[in-house]
């Protein structure tokens, strides 16, 4: 199970100079870190794909100087997984414990469980049951008791709703456990701001592809959920020479029915989707020096 750096270390992450969030979330976040100085807790943070859910998380460990643990939910299959699994060394069956037990035994530690809601079989979350319960603690016959260090916080996060495939509700029992954080996208003139500060693109530049994104949000027809993150690779496209049209192409996944709608839609509000004839050279180092 991928879900654990090789050399088990437990980092601080760099806190991210231009993360923006509301004052209310900012508020709550410095209530859960209050609260986190009391006894452990729990925030689950859902909204639509690509909000920066998972960039909130890493940002408050950062902020606040805790160490953080990422583990991958969704592809959890049995229960126990996140704890470790039994392997096969020198010809003898050992049990290899994963960084879970670790993480949850460090003081002031953030974990991060991604996509929980999606775990490929119910029965996986199990024992995390227990461990986000009031008692903190858990019986393992391989590793003893573990019990959940002071200060540590636990957010898991997911996306809610019927487009995203393969997404269960999760379960009322686990979700009263969790303190609840509701995210969306940055309003334009917060999103214009962060995409000029990490890409570097001009004022103007930003404004045609905020305008371009913003078009696509509204238009029904479409149902486009185009994240912060995919607007972010649209500005680097830009600012390493793309135009916005070679921006939306290669940045919007999505078929090419579905694209021709898009260039033609943009087309019709922005006039941006002018396609010239195609050259065909070799790709060759010589050609790029």
């Amino acid at each position: 199970m991928n879900s654990h750096p090789k050399n088990n270390t437990l980092l601080i992450p760099e806190h991210d100079p231009y993360y923006y969030t509301d004052n209310e979330t900012l508020n709550m976040l410095r209530i859960i870190h209050t609260i986190s100085r009391k006894h452990p807790v729990n925030v689950l943070v859902a909204g639509r794909q690509g909000c920066g859910k998972s960039s909130i998380v890493k940002q408050y460990a950062a902020v606040y100087k805790k160490p953080l643990a990422t583990f991958q939910v969704g592809i959890l299959s049995e229960p126990g997984q996140l704890f470790g699994e039994y392997t096969l060394e020198d010809g003898e069956t050992r049990y290899k414990q994963f960084l879970f037990p670790q993480a949850i035994q460090t003081p002031d530690c953030v974990i991060h469980l991604e996509e929980i809601n999606r775990p490929e079989h119910p029965k996986a979350l199990n024992m995390l049951f227990s461990i986000l319960s009031d008692d903190r603690e858990v019986w393992m016959d391989e590793l003893g008791t573990l019990k959940v260090a002071d200060g540590v916080t636990f957010f898991a996060t997911l996306n809610e709703g019927d487009e995203y495939i393969g997404t269960e509700l999760l379960d009322p029992a686990l979700r009263d456990r969790f303190y609840i954080l509701l995210m969306d996208y940055l309003p334009k003139v917060v999103e214009k701001e962060v995409l000029i500060k990490k890409t570097g693109i001009s004022q103007s530049q930003a404004d045609e592809i905020i305008e371009a994104i913003g078009s696509l949000r509204g238009n029904s027809d479409m149902a486009l959920e185009i994240s912060t993150r995919t607007t972010l690779m649209i500005g680097e496209v830009v600012a390493a020479g793309g135009t916005l049209r070679d921006a939306i192409v290669t940045c919007l996944q999505t078929g090419k029915d579905a694209l021709e709608s898009i260039l033609l839609s943009l087309q019709i509000e922005k006039g941006i989707t002018e396609k010239s004839d195609l050259d065909y050279l070799r790709f060759t180092p010589e050609m790029v020096s």
